[in-house]
């Protein structure tokens, strides 16, 4: 047990005797400032995500903490697009390879296993390149309910072809640019984040996965069937506070909880907490 100021009351803190981040209790049924302006589908604190299944694109059924329907969210998968895609990319891959052999063929004994080596590293690389530069782009869409006749939100794929970093680009429904979603795939390596920023650049926050060690035993282990679960904490661009998490549920089908509570001052857009949970979970293919 720990005493804290009133200050902290509410936040979400790292313990220090075992690294979990816990949130500290503060005065029960505080009440929430509401914003005015703010679209009444995102102005909470709380969001439960439910995946549907048995379904060709990747949809989402937003729900309020109570269990209202709130949102719906659709990112499409296009499979016979996808299969063309990976159709090209072999045939420019077998078109590579035969070209390689017959120069390692004519390269003679000596430098024939290297450039045949080599031969299959461009096979690959082409493989990837072509499958990947004729895929669709995968934009992500919330509707104001399941009949999709408004649309209240956008998530833009903006590269076909990404070896480093992928970024996406959220729009409001007017369609005016209000944040950039950001992933490199060499911190993937370690520790999962994505990386929150204006339209013009200035960090915003970053989510990022919630343990390190938890991290390690997922690249070692994978989900070790769903008691490894992939959480992610997000924390301030310029301070490191933990304000919000988004959770995954011990369930037979995908159900998360994105939980703001920590901003109780809603300093941080929800509509983008909300694109920012659905590319945590499409995005990372968990």
């Amino acid at each position: 047990m720990y005493e804290l100021r009133p200050e902290y009351a509410g936040r979400l803190l790292e313990c220090p005797a075992c690294a979990r981040h816990l949130r500290a209790g503060g005065a029960p049924g505080a009440p929430r400032r509401a914003t005015p302006d703010a679209d009444p589908a995102f102005d909470r604190d709380v969001f439960l995500l439910r995946e549907r299944v048995f379904t060709i694109r990747a949809k989402y059924e937003v729900w309020a903490e109570d269990g209202t329907p709130i949102l719906y969210v659709e990112r499409p998968t296009y499979p016979l697009r996808t299969l063309l895609a990976w159709v090209l990319g072999l045939v420019a891959a077998l078109f590579v390879l035969g070209w390689m052999a017959g120069t390692a063929r004519s390269a003679g004994p000596l430098l024939g296993p290297f450039v045949l080596l080599l031969g299959w590293v461009l096979t690959a690389f082409a493989f990837m390149v072509v499958s990947m530069s004729v895929r669709p782009l995968r934009h992500v869409t919330v509707y104001r309910d399941a009949r999709r006749r408004e649309v209240v939100l956008r998530v833009l794929q903006e590269q076909r072809v990404a070896f480093l970093t992928r970024t996406y680009t959220v729009l409001a429904k007017t369609g005016e640019p209000i944040a950039r979603l950001r992933k490199t795939y060499v911190h993937n390596i370690v520790r999962k984040r994505w990386y929150v920023e204006t339209p013009a650049g200035r960090p915003l926050a970053m989510a990022i996965e919630d343990s390190i060690i938890l991290s390690l035993l997922r690249r070692i282990l994978g989900t070790f069937f769903g008691f490894l679960r992939t959480n992610f904490i997000f924390v301030r661009g310029e301070t490191d506070e933990v304000f919000g998490e988004f959770n995954r549920k011990f369930a037979l089908l995908d159900r998360y909880v994105l939980d703001l509570r920590a901003d109780p001052e809603r300093t941080f857009d929800r509509r983008i907490a909300l694109a920012l949970g659905v590319m945590l979970d499409t995005g990372e293919r968990r």
